[in-house]
């Protein structure tokens, strides 16, 4: 179990630190002339937004896997660790063409109040969840609801503070930088942390 909750850490660490979940507040912000006060503000909200529906299909992935573990023995020795890597293959598969959240900074501008486009970015939050972190709520719903609690205070916790931490530091410096390979590469990793997690769980559990 140590190694769903080290996996479920530090892939949502990773999620934090994705630009396309943080830069376009931040260019928002310095286009509408906003305080870092005031970024910060729009940053918690949108962070979670994302961080509760992202949970929410969360707690009914733990569910599914609270119920193939009463029913099959072999699910946490043999499924789970399959299941990591099985989704690790596809976003690598698919991580040059996949958008796991993006709202662009010219449709963030057509708005002029801010509560407009705080509504609007709350909204592409929640429809925006991190699927990449479900199989660690399947995975934890086979070991307890504690664990699955866990995960979900985890991804929560990294998920908010991350980003306000990024935009605290960056707001000053952050048009002087190019985000762009971290980001075309977020599906690559989240991909092999997946498949890490899965063969270390196939062979600790």
């Amino acid at each position: 179990m140590n190694e769903i909750i080290i996996g479920s850490a530090v892939l949502s660490m990773l999620h934090a630190l994705l630009p396309n979940h943080w830069l376009p507040i931040v260019a928002i912000g310095h286009q509408k002339n906003w305080s870092l006060q005031e970024t910060l503000v729009v940053t918690g909200i949108g962070a979670l937004a994302h961080s509760l529906s992202t949970i929410a299909i969360g707690v009914g992935m733990g569910y599914l896997g609270y119920k193939l573990s009463m029913k099959f023995e072999y699910f946490i020795a043999y499924a789970t660790p399959a299941i990591f890597i099985l989704m690790g293959v596809f976003f690598i598969y698919q991580h040059h063409s996949h958008n796991h959240f993006h709202i662009s900074k010219e449709r963030m501008e057509s708005f002029t109040s801010k509560w407009k486009i705080i509504g609007a970015l709350t909204v592409a939050m929640i429809f925006s969840p991190c699927l990449e972190i479900s199989g660690y709520f399947l995975a934890a719903g086979a070991n307890g609801w504690d664990k699955v609690a866990m995960v979900a205070t985890l991804y929560a916790a990294c998920t908010i503070v991350g980003m306000l931490t990024w935009v605290w530091w960056l707001y000053p410096k952050v048009r002087k930088m190019d985000w762009h390979a971290l980001e075309h590469k977020a599906g690559l990793i989240a991909g092999w942390i997946l498949i890490l997690t899965g063969v270390v769980s196939f062979f600790v559990h």
